[in-house]
């Protein structure tokens, strides 16, 4: 085999075995290079492909679980993505090539590793209620309640143009409270991480429940349990749900 599947970068000098815990029960170890080691198995030099997506949801809990192991044994750790493989090439073997890669990025490499000393990655996603949320625009607004009051005294024809008039206004006031609501909540959050990413908010399975809030937080153990505080805070508020999970490897920030 002339591959090896990287699985993070971690600080340490010595060729350590972990144990026959990487994909496919591969046997990991250490590949050192001036104080930076990275964790490997070895492998063919070619990407991991199958067409059964519980093979590959196998491998990447695989890829996970060994970056968690060498997180917890060696303190910090700078994960790298799923199937990354470094291969040889021009006489070089692909041990030879990692410790090449590892020299040329060598600053770089140790730069990252301590921004991230010491520190974690938190998910922190803010959900609201949209119909608890619609009915609560709906009695703020005086343009709404105006308009719903007009309604009942009209025809049916059009009663229902009024009504479509009226989903369309509260609709946009939706959108501007989501708007308002983020930038309140994002304000509270920020002091209380080292660094923070804005994702892509995904969709729930619950009708109501919808997430406009998907970060993810670089923070130490102390400042977590303060963002802890504040969103607890947030939760508690009518209409509010928040998720909070961590720590993580920090995977966002390298």
């Amino acid at each position: 085999m002339n591959g090896r599947y990287l699985y993070c970068i971690v600080k340490g000098s010595e060729r350590v075995e972990l144990g026959n815990i990487g994909i496919e029960n591969s046997d990991v170890y250490a590949i050192p290079y001036n104080g930076l080691s990275a964790i490997v198995h070895d492998c063919h030099a070619e990407p991991y492909r199958s067409e059964n997506k519980e093979i590959v949801k196998d491998w990447v809990v695989a890829h996970q679980k060994v970056v968690d192991a060498a997180w917890k044994r060696f303190g910090t750790v700078l994960p790298i993505g799923f199937d990354t493989i470094i291969r040889g090439r021009d006489g070089a073997n692909s041990e030879e090539n990692m410790r090449d890669w590892l020299k040329e990025d060598y600053e770089n490499l140790n730069a990252k590793l301590k921004n991230i000393k010491g520190k974690a990655e938190y998910c922190v996603q803010i959900f609201w209620d949209s119909e608890v949320m619609a009915q609560k625009f709906a009695e703020e607004s005086v343009e709404i309640k105006k308009l719903s009051e007009e309604i009942k005294s009209k025809p049916r024809g059009l009663a229902y143009m009024y009504r479509q008039k009226l989903e369309g206004i509260l609709k946009k006031e939706m959108v501007n409270k989501a708007d308002q609501y983020f930038k309140e909540f994002y304000d509270k959050i920020k002091p209380c991480v080292d660094d923070l990413r804005v994702e892509k908010t995904k969709k729930t399975e619950a009708e109501n429940k919808q997430m406009f809030i998907n970060l993810s937080c670089l923070i130490t153990e102390d400042g977590s349990r303060e963002l802890g505080d504040e969103l607890e805070k947030i939760d508690t508020m009518d209409g509010f749900s928040v998720r909070y999970t961590g720590p993580w490897p920090p995977y966002s920030f390298v």
